[in-house]
């Protein structure tokens, strides 16, 4: 008869031999694949959406062959498998080792260009798209990131043909900060803590020239130095809003609301699945 003991360690030496039998039957299908192999799957993956599985054969080429044409190929198409997993930091992190180890790589602009897509979008996801979110509620940081990614594409490669849609996203970008930048003045100024109201509108004058939002932060700024009783500059701003923007001023003047002209820029918001892959 067997005793408890021995029965308990029959029993995990059993276990121990079912585990081994279960990994031994479970060995990597990508065992003894090419650099080719491995970089064809991995892109048929990426075409088909299936992301994580790209990802995957990705790394798995790096790793075990890590120099050659596919190893650098894989470098720069890994960022892009990574976003559309819904991975923005690896993502990034992927795009700073590529143009760490390509410095001067034909395709540069494009690595640029997909880091201040991934920062442009990074706040998005399945409800964003469901449930559009004003850019002005938004933690401002990774737009401020992707409008910096984007200048230095335009700065490094002003021809690229990135350079032209990296511009119109700056100017979409800069609106959202400075409505964002507003927001903060709108909610300073309701608890009458004016000082704080005029630094936050009189950054947005500063910072963000042009600006859609600038009638109201102008208005916002007028409002603050009236109410601090600093009468100069509070004419010095009417005197800017009469020659800008004298719509604004009749509106100020009669202490009406100020209506921004035409339709906020929007469009460029939900652009995810505009996201161009570079292809070799």
């Amino acid at each position: 008869m067997i005793s408890v003991p021995h029965l308990s360690r029959l029993l995990v030496v059993l276990f121990v031999a079912l585990v081994v039998a279960g990994c031994a039957g479970r060995e990597d299908p990508t065992l003894g694949w090419s650099a080719s192999q491995l970089y064809g799957e991995a892109k048929n993956a990426l075409n088909e959406g299936n992301y994580d599985q790209a990802v995957e054969y990705y790394e798995k080429l790096e790793a075990r062959y890590p120099f050659g044409r596919y190893a650098q190929q894989a470098q720069i198409e890994i960022p892009y498998a990574y976003y559309k997993a819904g991975e923005p930091e690896p993502a990034l992190a992927a795009v700073d080792r590529f143009v760490q180890l390509n410095p001067r790589h034909p395709n540069l602009d494009y690595a640029y260009y997909l880091r201040g897509l991934i920062n442009f979008n990074r706040q998005q996801g399945f409800l964003a798209n469901l449930f559009p979110r004003d850019p002005a509620e938004m933690d401002p940081e990774p737009f401020d990131q992707a409008f910096q990614d984007f200048d230095r594409l335009i700065r490094e490669f002003p021809d690229s043909r990135y350079a032209p849609d990296s511009y119109q996203r700056m100017l979409y970008i800069r609106n959202a900060l400075a409505a964002y930048e507003l927001r903060v003045a709108e909610f300073y100024m309701e608890r009458t803590a004016w000082v704080a109201a005029a630094q936050r509108a009189r950054n947005v004058v500063a910072t963000y020239p042009g600006a859609e939002v600038m009638p109201k932060a102008l208005a916002v700024l007028h409002r603050a130095y009236t109410e601090l009783g600093l009468e100069d500059h509070a004419e010095n701003t009417m005197t800017v809003l009469e020659l800008n923007y004298p719509d604004a001023a009749v509106a100020v003047r009669a202490g009406e609301p100020v209506e921004l002209e035409g339709e906020e820029r929007r469009g460029l918001w939900r652009v995810m699945d505009r996201i161009p892959f570079l292809t070799n």
